[in-house]
């Protein structure tokens, strides 16, 4: 009698069901360690990453305070100690915030040291409250020698307790990536272990393992477009930062210093004797005060310069390639070539930050005592060169800093690319070009 053939549903349905079983299992486990992950993310990473912001924070607020002490112990300027309480108030009460949340982010093993953190503080505060009554009498000496002998070690013991604490949430970090990289390896495993099971099966189950490689790439390719999206919002916080800063520079410190030096010539117009002491005297302050106010302009234009918004890239470039020259000494030499329309001020400024970079690259990096600039716009949309003949590319590859990675970041938020090139004749040529959009305009 004839063997009826068996149906092949009962072996695929058995092995859709040991396939499915194991992907149940993986599946679990995998979710499992993702938990795991987030977890020592949320409550390490993230939290030591809030808590190193208000370490930094803290820093800054501190070396704000060793600053404002030096010129005081050097006694340069020309307004009484007091004149620094309320920059110290200021600070006091922005260190009392950062210290709060600082306190409450930190890991429970830093209580004594949060504890002697507080401690010192405080005892710092109280030290400064008794200067501020001796300058308030009149006793300035004796106030510049408690900001000599006492306020400076304390606030240097507090420099010292703060980076501490941030090495220790460095070393943290660094040991919830090495658990992470042993999830991460043991993940691998029970990956070609369960490949391993499923060998039998990956015919039947083809599509789902299509589905999964899909989902998988989908995944990674968002996460790539985060971390862009994360490093554009970056450098376009550090713009507006530098913005900032440069319209304070500009605005308030500019304005403070013009009407101390229009005071001055008041002063020096009542009467003084163009051969006295005194009129010689107040020349040397009011050249003082000027310097001081060049100085200032000349940095307000470094950090975001007003020429770039006022009349456009060219301009910018124009200014900041005489002052390059003097600051470091490498001779530059710009060609512009081409005609083209306006240049919106979003690119001029990525545009700008770059030759800034690629030129610093150049002073720092290649060796070379000479580099050129060139500038070519036309309908196709703009060309920057910046080229040198010092040591190459391959040694500012290797160094593989943070200011390349800014240049490609620059180039992709206003839709252009940039290249890093070796010229047969030597040297490196950073090679940037952004197109016009559907109007013609950049």
């Amino acid at each position: 009698m004839a063997v009826p053939d068996r149906s092949p549903t009962t072996r695929l349905l058995a092995g859709l069901a040991i396939t499915l079983t194991v992907v149940a299992i993986f599946s679990l486990y995998t979710i499992g360690q993702l938990h795991t992950l987030r977890q020592l993310q949320h409550d390490t990473i993230d939290r030591n990453r809030r808590d190193s912001l208000q370490l930094l924070r803290i820093q800054n607020n501190l070396n704000s305070l060793a600053l404002a002490m030096r010129d005081m112990i050097e006694g340069t300027e020309p307004y009484p100690l007091t004149a620094w309480q309320s920059q110290f108030k200021r600070i006091r009460t922005d260190l009392g915030d950062a210290l709060a949340l600082q306190a409450k982010l930190s890991a429970a093993g830093n209580a004594d040291q949060q504890q002697y953190l507080a401690s010192s503080f405080a005892q710092f505060w109280d030290a400064v409250d008794r200067m501020f009554a001796l300058a308030r009498v009149g006793d300035n000496e004796a106030a510049r020698t408690l900001v000599r002998d006492s306020l400076t070690a304390r606030l240097s013991a507090l420099t010292s307790t703060v980076a501490r604490l941030l090495v220790q949430n460095n070393e943290a970090q660094e040991q919830t990536a090495a658990q992470i990289a042993v999830i991460h390896q043991r993940v691998e495993r029970n990956v070609y272990l369960f490949l391993a099971a499923a060998l039998g099966t990956i015919f039947l189950t083809s599509a789902y393992l299509i589905h999964s490689s899909r989902h998988m790439f989908e995944r990674v390719a968002f996460l790539s477009q985060q971390r862009r999206d994360l490093a554009q919002k970056l450098i376009g916080m550090q713009e507006e930062t530098l913005r900032s800063i440069s319209r304070e520079l500009h605005d308030e410190f500019g304005q403070v210093l013009t009407a101390v030096g229009a005071m001055l010539r008041q002063v020096q117009k009542q009467g003084v004797p163009p051969e006295s002491p005194l009129a010689t005297q107040l020349h040397e302050v009011r050249q003082i005060v000027q310097d001081t106010l060049d100085n200032i302009r000349r940095l307000s234009q470094v950090l975001h310069p007003v020429i770039l918004e006022e009349v456009g890239l060219e301009s910018a470039i124009e200014w900041y390639l005489p002052q390059f020259q003097k600051q470091t000494a490498v001779k530059v030499r710009y060609e512009r070539t081409g005609e083209t329309g306006h240049i919106s001020d979003r690119v001029a400024v990525h545009v700008y930050r770059v030759i800034q970079e690629a030129l610093n690259n150049v002073a720092r990096h290649s060796g070379a005592t000479e580099a050129c600039v060139r500038l070519h716009l036309d309908a196709a949309g703009l060309r920057l060169e910046v080229e040198d003949r010092g040591r190459g590319i391959g040694e500012l590859a290797a160094r593989s800093g943070i200011g390349m990675v800014a240049m490609r970041e620059r180039a992709q938020l206003v839709g252009g690319v940039i290249e890093f090139l070796k010229p047969e004749e030597g040297g490196t040529l950073v090679r940037m070009t952004v197109p016009t959009d559907g109007d013609g305009r950049l």
